[in-house]
C-alpha cells in the first residue's frame, strides 16, 4: 500500500521547484523505466504491479496494486510501473561536431520529440536556453520514450555558446536561405526558436546564416511548421553530408 507522503511526493514532482528541491523526477511506463534502469541515472524508488519484471533493485522496489498505482500515476491510464530517479549533473559542453540549440521552446511535447530526434540522428548533446521547458518535466520525460538517457541536456546562455565557438552557427527563420541548396558543413551549431515567436532578436543579430525550409504550397497552408517537425527536417539535412562522405 502506498502512503499519503509517497503520493504527495510524486505529485509534487510535476513542479520544477520540487524536482530541484528533491533532485528527483518521474518516469512512467515499462519502456521508459527500463531505459532509465539501464542508464547512468540512479533509481530512488520504483512502484510496480506484480506483472512488471525487475531485479537487482530490491531495496528500492515497492510492489503495489493497480489501484494504488493509479493513485500515484500522473497519467490518465497508468502503466505497470512508475519510478523516481535522481537527476544527474549537467555535463560540460562539447565544443565540436554538430550541436542543436533551443531558444525558449516551451511545449513539453515539442521538447520530448526533439530529444527523441536527437537520439535518432545521434546528436548526443542538446543545449537549451534557461527559459526552455525543463527536460525533467513529466510530460517531456514521457515524450522522450527513454531517449533522455542517451542525450545530454545543458541549460545555459545561448549567446555565451555562440561567442565561445569557432563553428559556423545557423538559425531557422521564415525568410532565410533555402536549406536544400545551402552549403552545410559537418561541424556546426543549429538554433531553433520558440513556438510562437521564433528565435529572439538578440540571437538572430549574432548569426549571419539564416536558413528556411521552403514551402511548396503557397495557398491555404500553415504560416509555419511546428518546431519539432522543422527540427526533424533540418537535422536530416545537416546529417546528409556525413552520409554522403561515408558513401
Amino acid at each position: 500500500m502506498v502512503s499519503k507522503n509517497q503520493i504527495k511526493r510524486v505529485y509534487s514532482l510535476q513542479q520544477k521547484k520540487y524536482r530541484n528541491l528533491h533532485n528527483l523526477f518521474v518516469v512512467e511506463g515499462e519502456k521508459g523505466v527500463n531505459e532509465f534502469l539501464n542508464s547512468e541515472y540512479k533509481l530512488h524508488a520504483l512502484f510496480c504491479t506484480d506483472t512488471f519484471s525487475v531485479s537487482g533493485f530490491e531495496e528500492e522496489i515497492y510492489r503495489v496494486s493497480e489501484k494504488d498505482l493509479k493513485k500515484l500515476s500522473l497519467l490518465k491510464t497508468p502503466n505497470k510501473v512508475l519510478a523516481l530517479f535522481y537527476q544527474i549533473p549537467q555535463k560540460t559542453i562539447v565544443n565540436k561536431g554538430f550541436t542543436l540549440v533551443l531558444d525558449n521552446v516551451k511545449d513539453p511535447g515539442n521538447l520530448g520529440t526533439i530529444i527523441r530526434l536527437c537520439d535518432w540522428f545521434n546528436v548526443t548533446q542538446l543545449i537549451c536556453s534557461p527559459e526552455t521547458v525543463d527536460c525533467y518535466n513529466p510530460k517531456v520525460v514521457q515524450a522522450t520514450m527513454g531517449s533522455l538517457t542517451r542525450v545530454s541536456i545543458v541549460y545555459t546562455d545561448i549567446l555565451e555558446v555562440i561567442k565561445n565557438t569557432k563553428r559556423p552557427c545557423f538559425v531557422s527563420v521564415m525568410d532565410g536561405e533555402n536549406i536544400y541548396s545551402a552549403d552545410i558543413p559537418n561541424e556546426a551549431i543549429l538554433i531553433m526558436g520558440n513556438e510562437a515567436n521564433g528565435i529572439s532578436d538578440k540571437i538572430i543579430k549574432e548569426i549571419d546564416t539564416h536558413l528556411t525550409i521552403p514551402r511548396f504550397n503557397n495557398s491555404g497552408t500553415p504560416e509555419s511548421l511546428n518546431v519539432a517537425t522543422a527540427t526533424a527536417i533540418l537535422l536530416s539535412e545537416f546529417k546528409r553530408p556525413i552520409i554522403q562522405k561515408k558513401n
